[in-house]
């Protein structure tokens, strides 16, 4: 997490101000950083593989966690599809916001690359289930926020951050 955590004054997508940011697409995007965090990612879902058919999220967050995650569980004997949910409709060729190998019925784990108040999770969640698909588990690289767990419950999604704003030496809300 070198290269993402920046301090100064920052104001959040929230409207919230901060004295510390995440920018986890420098990890995320970085061949250490992305081996890294697949590798810890895989670690910790692997009990829960065999209930789960894909993962994807909202683009661009989800994106490098997602197809990282599906590579690097396939190395290890878990075959998952993995999938974007686009920003806004396609209208031409395969239209919707489903882009990639989700399949009506599938149980997914929705991911992210850092949340503060969980709402692109949420936005991702609802997605998946238009599409006839099912969010089961949700996960970030980092929980900044600590509000997404209680959110994802009232959903009936199972919740499991890789880091939280504590592992990182931060506060919720700071």
């Amino acid at each position: 997490m070198a290269h993402a955590v920046k301090r100064g004054t920052f104001t959040l997508k929230s409207g919230a101000q901060s004295s510390w940011f995440l920018d986890t697409k420098q990890t995320a995007c970085r061949a250490d950083g992305i081996v890294a965090v697949t590798d810890a990612l895989v670690e910790a879902f692997a009990d829960v593989f065999d209930d789960i058919d894909s993962i994807g999220g909202l683009t661009m967050g989800g994106d490098p966690v997602a197809f990282g995650v599906a590579a690097v569980a396939a190395t290890r004997g878990h075959s998952l599809r993995s999938f974007s949910v686009r920003k806004d409709d396609k209208t031409g060729g395969i239209t919707g916001r489903i882009a990639g190998a989700l399949e009506r019925g599938d149980r997914v784990l929705v991911t992210e690359d850092t949340t503060t108040r969980g709402t692109s999770l949420m936005e991702a969640a609802d997605q998946i289930a238009a599409f006839g698909a099912h969010p089961v588990w949700m996960t970030v690289i980092v929980d900044r926020g600590g509000t997404c767990a209680a959110m994802a419950a009232e959903r009936g999604i199972l919740y499991r951050p890789l880091l939280t704003a504590h592992d990182l030496g931060f506060g919720y809300g700071t």
